[in-house]
């Protein structure tokens, strides 16, 4: 396993944001971090600004980023998991009450990024009353660990292994001078 492997949580050097470029098709908005490293070593998951450069407002903290793991999740979304999701949120309180405090730990974690007052009190993916994207979800559950987000957490649990066929984009051209990077 490579230093970058390791690394765990980090600022985004230049190498962590061509590997995000690539994954994504275009280059990334609001990129402040990586927020989660797949097995393989890239990143899987950036946290982004609650405030774009040109100034919108992106409620979106945690940004799933693999396209292996988000082809994967949208697949679950097509088979219908978020409307039977949804739907035990209303006849389990239980769950209520975890997702609900998954919606806090998530507006909690995006002021501590920076307060944008036309997005306070709005988290993403449908929280807290509903199930609106999976891939928030499980970009959530990846950043914060297991036990933080109730749906993210089965939204992980349904998916195979996206990072067992090998990376999902090539590494982007060496720059030695990246932090983690022994020359290769």
């Amino acid at each position: 396993m490579s230093a970058r492997a390791r690394a765990g949580p980090r600022g985004a050097d230049e190498w962590d944001r061509a590997v995000v470029g690539a994954q994504l098709g275009r280059r990334p908005r609001g990129l402040r971090a990586v927020a989660h490293r797949c097995p393989c070593g890239l990143p899987d998951v950036v946290e982004t600004s609650p405030r774009l450069e040109d100034g919108t407002p992106f409620p979106t903290l945690f940004y799933l980023t693999c396209p292996r793991a988000a082809a994967r999740v949208s697949s679950l979304e097509a088979s219908g998991l978020m409307t039977e999701m949804s739907a035990r949120l209303w006849s389990d309180a239980g769950l209520a009450a975890r997702y609900c405090a998954a919606h806090e730990d998530y507006l909690r974690r995006r002021e501590q990024v920076g307060h944008v007052p036309e997005i306070a009190g709005i988290s993403a993916g449908g929280m807290p009353t509903r199930v609106k994207c999976l891939h928030v979800l499980a970009a959530h559950a990846l950043a914060a660990g297991p036990g933080v987000n109730p749906l993210g957490d089965e939204t992980l649990a349904a998916l195979p292994r996206w990072w067992e066929p090998g990376r999902c984009v090539p590494d982007p051209p060496a720059d030695e001078s990246a932090p983690g990077r022994e020359g290769t």
